[in-house]
């Protein structure tokens, strides 16, 4: 039986240096990574390990990005992106392409394969499959975390994200096209992957706006990059 997680989520912010300094002190998040291969894109970014999965902070170093636009599109910080991790990648393709989804980026990087999706056609946010070799194991390799990413887990505040609430300004057609990509059907409003949930509302501008958490540590809803973090 194949599975879909959330593995990773990505913001977009103007000055990375303040967002990573401050999902520190609201969450307790290190930086594991930070990745020179995201210059080629006009990008400087850090991910920070929460848990087994990711928040990923990206900013633009150069005019002319796909991060740069999104930043203009929201009027300032936000959501970016959303990264599933599956063990069927040719499964996945198969949907999207039976769906009319456009491939926005393809890569397969020694085997770690990169698919991400044009959000004009899913909708909500860049969304994103990856397949990972030896990637079964949750605290095994995941290649944009970097070689030894284990070594920045801390779980004192938080441990888990167990849901992220998509924006959209046709909720429907959105979660209809998630739906079909990952193969979950919708309970509602909502997509249940195999470890956390993906829900979709209406709102003016496509987004990633909400991220929900587990923990020891009850939070305090904190809004960072422009998406509120709090418990599920």
């Amino acid at each position: 039986m194949s599975w879909i997680r959330l593995r990773q989520i990505a913001l977009v912010a103007a000055d990375l240096d303040t967002v990573l300094s401050e999902l520190h002190h609201a969450l307790g998040l290190e930086v594991a990574f930070r990745d020179p291969a995201v210059a080629a894109f006009g990008l400087r970014n850090a991910v920070l390990p929460l848990g087994t999965q990711f928040v990923e902070v990206v900013s633009p170093t150069r005019d002319g990005t796909a991060g740069g636009r999104q930043l203009q599109r929201l009027g300032g910080d936000g959501g970016y992106m959303v990264i599933c991790h599956t063990d069927d990648h040719p499964g996945v393709r198969a949907r999207v392409d039976g769906s009319g989804v456009r491939v926005a980026l393809e890569a397969d990087e020694h085997g770690y394969r990169i698919m991400q999706l044009h959000p004009a056609d899913t909708g909500g946010s860049f969304l994103e499959v990856d397949f990972q070799p030896g990637g079964d194991d949750p605290h095994g390799p995941w290649m944009p975390a970097g070689p030894s990413w284990q070594q920045a887990i801390n779980t004192a505040t938080v441990d888990a994200i167990t849901g992220v609430t998509l924006q959209s300004a046709d909720p429907q057609r959105t979660l209809d096209r998630w739906s079909t990509v990952l193969g979950v059907e919708p309970d509602g409003d909502v997509l249940q992957l195999e470890n956390a949930t993906v829900r979709v509302i209406a709102g003016p501008l496509d987004s990633l706006v909400a991220v929900t958490v587990s923990g020891p540590t009850r939070i305090e809803p904190v809004t960072i990059a422009g998406v509120t973090f709090a418990n599920g």
